[in-house]
């Protein structure tokens, strides 16, 4: 039986309820106020200096394509070789010019001209994707990949689940939900309060189901069981701090991936600590 991650289209339709182009603008603004390099064109993409984007375990790859639709070089990377078809024959049939690469994000490093390393003016992780690093050996390997694929003054935006959703009694985000898109209906189930979180290993082992009815009575199933690492924003904070010391006593270039700023939301306006702050999306940046 095929998991979630074998069925793209499934997948994709199952978060068809964000707003992508809303959610790149955001990204975009982002870059304007926090990018401090030099070497993209000055703006391209509607973000000052930045020019080229790289997304990690990037699935179907919306966030990239609605990038490379706005004028960036944009790449994707992930692990999946049907996410990988997928988002390539999606950007193939747009017109889009998208480079897709099949690798793992805790250890990666993408050509560039010549022998070079590949380096990106900016680089995100969304849909809470970076749960899927299980350990802090993990995530400290995944920071160190992502800043020697940064330029100086490159970001890393990353969207993280609030933490809201383990601490409160009631979480910020639903687990089942139902989307409407042109000729099909999906209901979906991701996790809930009947999945418990390992108190030890912060894993949460979540079971999900995606039902889709086309509009002539096709039904198309997918259930799966997702591991899923809860990340604290102190952990991630110190994991970087880790990634630099580790990276410096490697002797590799000076320039270390620092934590500039965090939002509740995909504006400028939510705070990580309102009410209404419903992701944890952090920026950082290498010096």
């Amino acid at each position: 039986m095929s998991g979630i991650y074998d069925e793209p289209e499934l997948y994709e339709l199952a978060c068809a309820y964000r707003d992508i182009p809303a959610e790149v603008t955001a990204l975009l603004a982002w870059c304007a106020s926090y990018f401090t390099g030099g070497a993209g064109e000055a703006g391209a993409g509607d973000g000052p200096g930045v020019s080229s984007a790289l997304e990690l375990a990037a699935g179907p790859a919306e966030h990239a394509r609605e990038l490379a639709r706005r004028g960036l070089r944009a790449t994707t990377l992930d692990l999946s070789p049907a996410m990988c078809a997928y988002a390539a024959a999606q950007a193939k049939a747009a017109g889009i010019d998208l480079r897709v690469v099949e690798a793992d994000m805790r250890d990666f490093a993408i050509a560039g001209p010549g022998d070079t390393r590949a380096a990106f003016d900016l680089a995100i992780t969304m849909l809470n994707s970076a749960c899927h690093l299980f350990t802090l050996d993990d995530l400290v390997r995944h920071l160190i990949a992502v800043r020697a694929s940064l330029v100086p003054g490159g970001l890393y935006i990353v969207e993280l689940a609030h933490p809201a959703d383990f601490f409160d009694r009631v979480p910020r985000t639903s687990s089942e939900w139902t989307v409407d898109a042109p000729g099909v209906r999906a209901e979906v189930r991701w996790g809930g309060r009947t999945d418990r979180i390992d108190p030890v290993t912060q894993v949460t082992r979540e079971h999900m189901t995606i039902t889709a009815t086309s509009a002539d009575g096709t039904i198309r199933t997918v259930s799966d069981v997702v591991p899923n690492r809860f990340w604290t924003l102190t952990e991630f904070t110190a994991a970087a701090e880790l990634a630099n010391a580790r990276t410096a006593a490697a002797g590799a270039p000076p320039g270390s991936l620092d934590l500039v700023a965090t939002y509740g939301d995909f504006d400028e306006g939510t705070p990580l600590d309102a009410p209404s702050a419903w992701r944890m999306i952090l920026i950082l940046r290498r010096s």
